[in-house]
C-alpha cells in the first residue's frame, strides 16, 4: 500500500523560495549569504558545468556536508545564486508622472546589463521559475509600469513576456556568441558568392554588425511604440 508523503518530503521538491528558511547557527563558520555569494563567483568565472556541492565548499574552505544545514541541493543554490544576481539590478519602479516607456526602458537596461555579466542566468532562469524577492520585485516593477500605461489581462501578460524576452535573449546571445575575426572574413565572402541567395545578408554585412547594445535599444523602442499604438487604439475603440 503506497504511504504518503510527509509534509517535510513534499517541501524537498519544491523551489527554495516556497519552504521555510532554517534559522542560521549561532557563531556560523558558514552562511547562506557565504555561500551564495561563492557560487555566484565559481558561476561567473566557470560556468554552469563547473558547479558541484564539493567543487563550492572547496571555494568556501570547508567540507561539502557542511553545506547541507544551508541548502538541500545545488538547485537551490542555483535558484539563490539567480535572485542574488537579479538584486544587482535595483529597482526601477515607475513614480507619479514619469513617462512609463522610459521607466520601463530604465528597468530593461538595468536587467540586461545584469544577465550580460553572468551569462549562466538565462539558461537558468528559461529552466526554473524564478521565486526569489529580487526577481520577483523586478517583475513587479515591469508589470506595474505597464498596467498603468493602459494594459491589462492577456495584453498585459503578453507585453510582460515579450520584454522579458527581448532582454533575456539579448543579454545570453551578447555574452555567448563570439565569432573570429578570420570567419567573419571568411563568412561574409561566403555571403558575397551566394549572393543571389542572400543578397541582403551579403549587402548589409550582417556578420559585423557587433552594436549589441544599440540594437537592444531599438528593438525594444520597436516593442514600446507597438505597445503604446495597441493602448491607445484600445481606448478610442472604447469610446465609440
Amino acid at each position: 500500500m503506497p504511504t504518503r508523503r510527509a509534509p517535510e518530503d513534499r517541501a524537498a521538491a519544491s523551489s527554495v523560495w516556497l519552504r521555510p528558511q532554517r534559522p542560521e547557527r549561532d557563531d556560523p563558520p558558514l552562511t547562506r549569504g557565504r555561500i551564495v555569494e561563492a557560487a555566484v563567483e565559481l558561476l561567473d568565472d566557470a560556468g554552469l558545468d563547473a558547479l558541484s556541492m564539493r567543487r563550492l565548499a572547496e571555494r568556501l574552505g570547508v567540507v561539502a556536508p557542511s553545506l547541507y544545514w544551508h541548502v538541500r541541493t545545488k538547485d537551490d543554490v542555483l535558484d539563490l545564486a539567480v535572485d542574488h544576481v537579479f538584486g544587482e539590478a535595483g529597482t526601477h519602479a515607475s513614480s507619479p508622472g514619469q513617462p512609463w516607456r522610459r521607466c520601463v526602458e530604465r528597468l530593461a537596461v538595468a536587467w540586461r546589463s545584469v544577465l550580460v555579466r553572468h551569462p549562466w542566468v538565462p539558461p537558468v532562469a528559461a529552466q526554473r521559475p524564478s521565486l526569489g524577492p529580487n526577481f520577483l520585485d523586478q517583475l513587479e516593477a515591469l508589470q506595474s509600469t505597464l498596467r498603468q500605461a493602459g494594459l491589462e489581462g492577456p495584453d498585459l501578460s503578453a507585453a510582460t513576456w515579450t520584454i522579458y524576452n527581448q532582454i533575456v535573449g539579448s543579454a545570453s546571445t551578447e555574452a555567448t556568441l563570439t565569432i573570429g575575426e578570420e570567419d567573419r572574413t571568411r563568412g561574409q565572402a561566403l555571403l558575397e558568392d551566394r549572393s543571389d541567395r542572400y543578397p541582403t545578408l551579403a549587402e548589409h554585412r550582417y556578420l559585423d554588425n557587433d552594436d549589441w547594445s544599440g540594437d537592444f535599444m531599438r528593438g525594444l523602442g520597436y516593442l514600446l511604440t507597438g505597445i503604446e499604438a495597441h493602448v491607445h487604439a484600445s481606448a478610442r475603440a472604447a469610446e465609440t
